[in-house]
């Protein structure tokens, strides 16, 4: 798998999916709080494993495709900040 470059956060594909529908339903339909949802639209939280599969029963879709879109995500954020230098762990004898 290649690496994208500056992946979306999650939460704009998922607008996208959600079309024209307001937040206020799409969260009565997945059983979460508006706030949650909001949060996950617009970047301030992600998509967990539970909601994956909600996603995936409402929308039709499969629970890795969220899950994946947010692993992705994540590990482009984390490649991208300052980490400390790791030394590699010696084999043991």
């Amino acid at each position: 798998m290649t690496e994208m470059f500056n992946p979306p956060h999650p939460g704009k594909v998922l607008r996208e999916y959600l079309g024209g529908m307001d937040v206020t339903t799409a969260a009565r339909r997945l059983h979460v709080s508006r706030t949650t949802l909001s949060r996950i639209l617009n970047g301030a939280s992600g998509i967990s494993a539970d909601m994956s599969l909600r996603l995936a029963d409402a929308l039709g879709t499969h629970a890795h495709f969220w899950y994946d879109l947010q692993a992705g995500y994540d590990m482009w954020q984390a490649s991208h900040k300052k980490r400390p230098k790791i030394q590699r762990f010696e084999a043991a004898a």
